[in-house]
């Protein structure tokens, strides 16, 4: 495997997303670019890339210490950034890693960065042990969150914003949620045993593995006995309850996991909506592999009624509406770089035509979760507030935020009643 290919491209996707953008997106580019990745390269390139924004307070806060003065070169800084994350993260061979990140960081400008780089590692070697003990004494590189996002937590959640931050910094578990139309957690906890995976059961239908695989390895998985899904988001169906005959709307409904659970749940008349036709795709070939082949799917603007909505009422809706989706940074941590203090309420601003108009579609007597993966108030329970206050005819009596655990990604749930 090519460790310096890696490291490379992980630099680019580092240096990217401190200009802003996203690092899902880099990694497609990436490697549409660089079609002949190995698997290996690609794991290797998806740990340093990921690795990295998880880790970047610290690795930030350590590079710091090593310098006189802050580097102005943004390719430099982001190669010496995944060298970092390499020496101090990972069990890579130490020269291995200060020998090919001195060859790439010798290839910037006329190679003049190349033995201030070798120097600023192998210190780095030395000094590690002290390092790692001052970051203990830093919250943003302790925590890996930016200063403003620890402030948010220690006030909106006095009580648990410890935990909250150090759950927000590791490695998310990989969860499945059982296909209840082929069997349980119990059952399927005996399949997973038999192909020796280890997995625990979380309730009657999900189970967490003890270590992440490719979905390939699952038994059963292309046949559509389990899918991976948060715990968390495993919630949304419970709580909006489907029954048989029904007609529900799953807006906003890519990539299909709620949709998919749904009607695992209940045999209804399944509508799938999604703004972006790519990402209804991954909907149909979730529901394709699930052995749903009745799903309703539209691509539109679900505020745009006309180009989507027959006037037929639905008994159910799940408004899984966009966020800052500050609850799921676990799998996602460019996030934590990425938001701004005001972004909350900008995507408030957004989510209040979606749900005005999704509301209109719901039948009297009928519900609407609103649901989003932030913990983030102005996109939560003060967007519940202000919803209430606009419709007299909509109840809630049991809004639930779900914080970050071991078990599970962040997750608001409200379970909104249109009065019959």
């Amino acid at each position: 495997m090519s460790m310096a290919l890696a490291q490379k491209l992980a630099a680019e996707t580092a240096a990217a997303v401190a200009a802003g953008q996203n690092l899902q997106d880099v990694l497609a580019r990436i490697r549409a670019a660089h079609p002949d990745l190995s698997a290996q390269e690609n794991g290797a390139l998806q740990d340093i890339a990921y690795g990295s924004q998880r880790y970047l307070g610290s690795l930030k806060f350590m590079l710091g210490k090593l310098l006189n003065k802050p580097i102005d070169n943004q390719e430099l800084e982001s190669l010496l950034i995944t060298a970092l994350y390499q020496l101090h993260y990972t069990r890579n061979a130490p020269h291995a890693v200060v020998n090919e990140a001195v060859e790439a960081v010798g290839r910037i400008g006329r190679g003049q960065y190349r033995s201030f780089a070798n120097a600023v590692l192998r210190r780095f070697l030395h000094e590690r042990d002290k390092l790692a003990s001052w970051c203990k004494a830093d919250d943003v590189a302790k925590y890996n969150l930016p200063r403003w996002w620890l402030a948010y937590l220690q006030n909106h959640y006095p009580k648990h914003w410890h935990n909250i931050a150090a759950a927000l910094q590791s490695h998310p578990p990989m969860t499945l949620r059982v296909n209840r139309r082929h069997g349980n957690a119990e059952s399927y906890l005996a399949k997973l045993a038999a192909a020796g995976i280890e997995a625990r059961a979380l309730d009657d239908y999900a189970v967490t593995l003890a270590e992440a695989v490719p979905v390939g390895s699952l038994p059963g998985f292309s046949d559509g006995l389990v899918s991976v899904q948060d715990f968390g988001a495993q919630q949304a169906a419970y709580l909006l309850q489907p029954q048989n005959d029904e007609r529900i709307l799953d807006a906003c409904a890519a990539p299909g996991g709620k949709t998919g659970h749904i009607l695992e749940m209940a045999d209804c008349g399944m509508t799938a909506l999604d703004i972006d036709a790519g990402r209804l795709k991954r909907v149909a070939d979730n529901l394709s592999r699930l052995g749903f082949q009745t799903a309703s799917l539209a691509a539109a603007d679900a505020r745009d009624l006309a180009s989507w909505y027959d006037g037929r009422q639905f008994d159910a809706v799940l408004a899984d509406v966009p966020c800052t989706a500050s609850g799921v940074v676990r799998r996602n941590p460019d996030i934590k770089w990425l938001r701004r203090p005001t972004d909350a309420a900008k995507t408030a601003r957004q989510q209040e035509g979606l749900l005005d108009a999704l509301w209109t579609t719901v039948k009297p007597g009928g519900r609407m979760l609103f649901a989003t993966c932030s913990l983030f108030t102005e996109e939560n329970s003060l967007q519940l507030q202000r919803f209430l206050a606009r419709h007299a005819d909509a109840s809630c009596s049991d809004p639930q935020t779900l914080l970050p655990t071991p078990s599970q990604d962040g997750f608001f749930y409200a379970l909104i009643r249109k009065r019959p």
